[in-house]
């Protein structure tokens, strides 16, 4: 299973000689590896279309148009995003190019975005299914099948509704355990040499700069972990402190990958800033005053949802579905509080494993990311299907001198008939899921008529604004405002929109509909700084009100964020 720890030294397995002895395996293990290689294929063929279909059934807003924008500016030559401010996270070396090769294919429409969430969420699982199967005897090849149908039953059917928003929507922190499944192959896979390390901070120091929260569940683990390995170690060894040292060197040089990385994650974005590309913007982040904890309970509800078992509110087939997938949260519990029992004995990426989930839920409990959605701890359903798996299952059952007893047999029995109506009740939940009809993106159908009616630039909410924007193939264009101060909302957005110089904004769309992702009515500051309009149509929920003049002009000067206020100078 890769590097494990122990007592004495440190073992590194040899994957060349894993399967036995050369004579004795001529070669098959290579033929069975190169035969997986369509099989692989045809699943994650299958899986996509799958994925597809459910991402569909959750309706894209803003965010996601936001991000087709993002895209579609990479892909014709603003290679660095100059004037672009992002969310909290950048995704810029990662989900972003992705998104501009598929744009460069399928153009600029949201569904687009629904084809890069599928295909991200396609490739987390065959590389947690991957991870999973990594290290088990492939002699036998019994262990690889039961480690894949455990960690493909934990991530097939994410719950419907919010769960698909969270995994199999769009850019999200799911895309971020792309890369880090990748490391943490390449960390269980190939021998102690000097270059891992090396390349370990390279894979690091890339996911860094597309996410942060990389240094929960990346960089933090790794380096917590190895840390423990080397002071034990120290501590356990014998002989002179040299040659303790030299024992752990290789836990010692992947402590300082960890460092290394977060070194060039930081070169590389004061590199970005400085020759002009995009702004992240930088939310507080902060620990929960204890007098203010108590309202981070419902965070616990969102922990269940990214798995597929969160049951509040639900009723009728949906409960049942939630109530099996408790299956998994305990499951993967039992696996992190087993790797805690056994820290030493286990290998280092099992540790890494269960370090990143307890860290993670732990930070989204006891701090102000609480409040946010369950994407925040999207990684842990990957992390956890496989770290679930390979501890579970064995790599190699040792040949026992006796039979196992009666009631070992009778338990693994009655383990394999639950473990088999389990999977098979979320593989029917997930085709009840996929049997769910399609969802229009937001806002749809208002873009056509403002097109119709010649209104083509103008100014709404930021859940309006680029959803109608890629809704209509940019022919009508409308630019986002913060509700309570009516300056540019500069949140996945490019800052030269609002430049009146470059465009004419003539019109407002409000909406009248209830929720946080539609209500936006700031008729105060339209009155303050706009005035009277000269019409005011009503299609549905929405309001747009259309004056004579460029209202960007208007805008409040100061833009936040930090942006320049001679940015926003509205001119003569």
């Amino acid at each position: 299973m890769g590097l494990r720890a122990n007592a004495e030294t440190q073992t590194v397995r040899n994957p060349a000689g894993s399967a036995g002895s050369g004579e004795r395996d001529n070669g098959s293990g290579a033929r069975r590896r190169w035969a997986a290689v369509p099989v692989y294929l045809l699943a994650g063929a299958v899986l996509f279309v799958a994925y597809l279909r459910l991402s569909e059934t959750y309706g894209l807003n803003s965010d996601s148009a936001n991000v087709l924008l993002m895209g579609w500016d990479l892909l014709h030559g603003n290679l660095l995003l100059h004037g672009w401010y992002m969310s909290d996270v950048s995704f810029f070396p990662t989900e972003l190019p992705q998104y501009a090769l598929l744009e460069s294919f399928l153009g600029l429409h949201m569904q687009t975005a629904h084809v890069a969430a599928a295909m991200t969420y396609t490739l987390v699982f065959l590389f947690a299914v991957l991870l999973a199967r990594s290290g088990s005897d492939p002699k036998t090849g019994r262990a690889a099948w039961i480690r894949t149908l455990i960690a493909a039953g934990i991530m097939l059917a994410p719950q419907f509704g919010l769960g698909v928003f969270a995994l199999d929507l769009s850019v999200g922190h799911i895309g971020t355990s792309v890369p880090l499944l990748l490391t943490w192959l390449l960390l269980d896979k190939m021998p102690a040499r000097w270059y891992v390390p090396v390349l370990t901070a390279v894979l690091l120091a890339w996911v860094l700069v597309a996410d942060p929260i990389a240094y929960v569940v990346g960089v933090g683990p790794l380096g917590v972990v190895c840390a423990a390995r080397v002071l034990r170690g120290l501590v356990k060894g014998t002989g002179r402190w040299t040659g303790r040292l030299a024992a752990v060197w290789f836990d010692l040089a992947l402590g300082a990958s960890t460092v290394a990385a977060t070194v060039l994650a930081w070169a590389a974005n004061n590199v970005l800033t400085a020759v002009g590309g995009y702004t992240v913007n930088r939310p507080p982040f902060y620990i929960t005053p204890w007098q203010y904890m108590h309202n981070n309970v419902p965070a616990a509800w969102k922990v269940l949802q990214i798995f597929g078992a969160n049951y509040a509110g639900l009723g009728g087939i949906w409960l049942a579905l939630a109530f099996l997938h408790m299956a998994s949260v305990l499951v993967v519990a039992w696996a992190v509080a087993r790797v805690a029992r056994r820290f030493f004995r286990v290998s280092l990426v099992d540790q890494v494993l269960a370090a990143a989930i307890v860290l993670n839920v732990v930070l989204y409990m006891l701090t102000n990311a609480a409040n946010e959605a369950a994407h925040e701890v999207a990684v842990i359903v990957p992390f956890g299907a496989a770290l679930a798996a390979r501890v579970l299952v064995p790599a190699a059952q040792a040949k026992a001198a006796a039979p196992a007893p009666a009631r070992v047999r009778r338990a693994r029995l009655a383990a394999l008939v639950a473990g088999a109506a389990v999977l098979a009740g979320y593989t029917a939940g997930f085709g009840y899921e996929l049997t769910r009809p399609s969802q229009p993106p937001s806002n749809y159908g208002l873009a056509s008529w403002l097109y119709d009616h010649h209104l083509t630039y103008g100014l709404g909410g930021y859940w309006t604004g680029s959803s109608i924007t890629v809704n209509s193939g940019q022919r009508v264009q409308v630019r986002a405002l913060m509700q309570y101060t009516f300056k540019p909302d500069l949140w996945m957005s490019n800052a030269g929109w609002y430049n009146p110089r470059l465009h004419r904004a003539n019109f407002v769309i409000l909406d009248s509909k209830p929720g946080n992702f539609s209500h936006w009515e700031p008729y105060l500051l339209i009155k303050r700084y706009f005035g009277t309009p000269a019409r005011t149509y009503h299609v549905g929920t929405y309001t747009i009100m259309v004056w004579h003049r460029n209202l960007l002009r208007d805008l409040p000067t100061r833009a936040p964020f930090g942006v320049a206020p001679g940015q926003f100078d509205p001119g003569p």
